[in-house]
């Protein structure tokens, strides 16, 4: 039988006004997959409504980690089969933790009222199509071999809790939240205490962990290269401002060098002017000695006048050079 393939399937519910719990309808094949329709007379957590939720029917006997991906829609037929009216269509996955989909406003009681189908037959039809069936096998047939529970509601509660833990643990490492690792870490040994095997399932958990800190540690590893890459860039640009001064501080003190170089050159042409002079008057004077020296054999009275106009020859020099280095 095609999976792919719409199903349609009828049933009919007599005087619905005198129903008070909830009513199932048979059961029913849509592909290769049964099914079946709960009916809330009195509304499924809303008042005055009648709904309508299609269930897959027996889901603890089916293969661990099954899925059904399936579209469906509930219509209200009157006597004649005509359809009067019918719910927009719903597309769903069904799976252990959500093993049946619905409308719960499908039909308001005072339309059904007003129409006459609370005290007379009722009669709706559902149309499923499956989309996707996914049956997994089940990868370790000891999982619950000390799993002894006889209540078939608690059985499935721990079934449904190991089933999301296997779907959580499918998730990328890196998506993991601490809390949802501790979350699962929980679950794992409730599991664990109620009876099933799941050395495998602990194992992929501490990898997961294990990847999970790797990551951390890395991130941090990361962060703090960052940080100092930052600093570095700072100091660098520091730098670069302080090069610039140090820059236009050596300008300026090569100027000032240069400046004094030129004010050295000058002095040094002015000091050898200086001892030239100094050269040529002591020149002089050796001369005068002597002449000096000549005329000591002369006449003393004229020897007194030689001594005398030598005397202020030597000074009139003296003045001279004086008045030249002050106006240096």
């Amino acid at each position: 039988m095609d999976d792919k393939k719409p199903t349609s399937f009828t049933f009919e519910i007599d005087n619905l006004s005198e129903k008070k719990g909830l009513i199932s309808s048979p059961k029913f094949f849509s592909g290769n997959d049964e099914w079946f329709v709960n009916v809330y007379p009195n509304g499924y957590h809303i008042d005055e409504r009648l709904s309508l939720h299609l269930q897959v029917a027996n889901p603890e006997s089916l293969p661990l980690g099954w899925k059904k991906q399936a579209s469906y829609s509930f219509a209200l037929l009157n006597q004649s089969g005509e359809e009067l009216y019918r719910t927009p269509e719903s597309c769903k996955l069904f799976r252990p933790q959500f093993t049946g989909w619905g409308s719960p406003k499908a039909f308001t009681l005072q339309k059904l009222q007003d129409m006459g189908y609370l005290e007379n037959k009722l009669i709706l039809k559902v149309d499923v199509k499956v989309i996707e069936a996914v049956m997994k096998e089940l990868k370790h047939p000891d999982i619950a071999v000390n799993f002894k529970l006889k209540n078939q509601s608690v059985k499935t509660t721990y079934m449904n809790l190991l089933l999301g833990l296997i779907e959580k643990l499918d998730k990328p490492s890196p998506s993991f939240t601490e809390i949802e690792l501790s979350n699962a870490q929980s679950e794992l040994i409730d599991l664990t205490e109620a009876g099933f095997e799941l050395d495998w399932l602990k194992k992929k958990l501490d990898e997961i962990s294990l990847e999970k800190k790797r990551g951390l540690t890395d991130g941090s590893r990361v962060q703090k290269i960052d940080e100092h890459i930052k600093n570095l860039n700072l100091e660098l640009e520091k730098e670069k401002g302080k090069s610039a001064t140090c820059a236009a501080e050596v300008l300026l003190l090569e100027q000032t060098v240069s400046d004094l170089r030129v004010e050295l050159s000058k002095e040094k042409k002015k000091s050898a002017s200086s001892a030239t002079e100094v050269l040529l008057l002591e020149q002089m004077v050796l001369d005068l000695k002597v002449e000096l020296s000549k005329e000591k054999d002369k006449s003393a009275t004229p020897n007194d006048l030689l001594e005398g106009v030598v005397s202020w020859e030597v000074l009139d020099y003296a003045d001279i050079y004086t008045n030249e280095k002050g106006e240096e």
